[in-house]
């Protein structure tokens, strides 16, 4: 169904000397924060890659490791908690990177006076979700600081995987003429925090679509190797940020089709509601994936037939046209630049 038009949180007032909660939106301020601070201290050829995994090659054997924090409220969701979150978002960044989870650290952050209750609820959640993912959480830590200073529980983990040897997606690798794919529905796991956070009822309850995502990978290996040419979960800014950062990367332009992205109902009137755009709404549980147009038909059908690639489409095409640059054509005929955004929609969501 199409995209409800919707209004987005306006600029945010820039401090040049301090964090602002638009620094952890994976937008323009994320990525200033990125480009001014964090790359010119620690530059090196494995971080300049950019991925949502950093390969690395001088360990012998292909590794692709991932770090990663979590921070949601609240920390219990429709469809899902910060435990299981932590894994499957850990294991698809592996898996973005065309690299089978193996291992997976963890540490966490207690507040002073959390349920131990609640503690064990989202530990055993953890647990199902590892054994599911068929890895082993190998290493952990865990602090304890003062009421009021973590929010009930932060979780912070590294992944460790083997890269599969028929992949090597990069988001520097998309080509004029490739199909854009997304694996499933967009905007869930965003409103199903927003309505658990604002205590938002609506007609249809809306569930996280929270999961593991190599299964889908491994799919795509097995048919297309390395025609894959770029994986991307789109979570912290969702479909449009991710697409713009594999843009930028790929010095191509983008045109997407707004009646072909797949917005559930519920997920489309909550944000019309908000005044919010699904495009910008995080997803746990959907990849996108760009590939020779040829294969495009064939790779949609396959991920249908795997419960967690059920809504499958083809949503647009790379271009040569305005590189760097991803527009939305509507279904008027208009044409609409998507581009990142300058704050956050929804704060605190992974």
């Amino acid at each position: 169904m199409s995209i409800a038009s919707g209004l987005v949180c306006p600029t945010p007032h820039a401090v040049a000397d301090r964090v602002q909660l638009g620094h952890g939106s994976g937008g323009t301020l994320t990525a200033a924060l990125l480009r001014d601070h964090v790359f010119p201290v620690f530059d090196n050829p494995v971080l300049r890659q950019q991925g949502d995994g950093a390969v690395i090659r001088s360990l012998g054997p292909t590794l692709v490791m991932s770090t990663d924090s979590f921070v949601v409220h609240p920390l219990e969701f429709p469809g899902g908690d910060i435990g299981l979150l932590a894994v499957h978002g850990t294991c698809n960044d592996l898996a973005m990177m065309g690299a089978h989870p193996r291992v997976i650290t963890a540490g966490f952050v207690l507040e002073e006076g959390l349920e131990v209750a609640l503690l064990d609820r989202v530990l055993a959640s953890m647990g199902r979700a590892v054994r599911a993912a068929g890895i082993d959480l190998v290493a952990g830590d865990t602090k304890v600081v003062e009421r009021g200073r973590a929010d009930g529980l932060y979780v912070c983990t590294t992944g460790l995987g083997a890269r599969d040897p028929r992949l090597a997606p990069l988001p520097s690798r998309a080509r004029p003429g490739d199909a854009i794919i997304v694996s499933g529905a967009v905007g869930r796991h965003g409103m199903a925090i927003m309505a658990a956070r604002e205590g938002l009822a609506f007609e249809a309850e809306i569930t996280s679509d929270t999961a593991a995502l190599w299964p889908l990978v491994d799919c795509l290996a097995h048919h297309f190797g390395d025609q894959v040419h770029v994986l991307r979960d789109p979570t912290r800014g969702g479909v449009a940020s991710a697409l713009t950062e594999i843009a930028l990367a790929s010095r191509v332009g983008m045109r997407l089709a707004e009646e072909r992205i797949p917005v559930p109902d519920p997920v489309a009137a909550a944000c019309a509601m908000l005044g919010l755009d699904p495009l910008y709404v995080a997803n746990e549980g959907i990849l996108l994936a760009i590939l020779p147009a040829e294969q495009a038909d064939r790779a949609v059908e396959l991920l249908r037939e795997h419960p967690i690639g059920a809504g499958a489409a083809r949503i647009g095409t790379v271009v040569e046209e305005h590189p760097g640059i991803v527009t939305l054509q509507t279904p008027l005929g208009g044409t609409r630049v998507v581009d990142l955004l300058p704050g956050d929609q929804l704060p605190r969501i992974c």
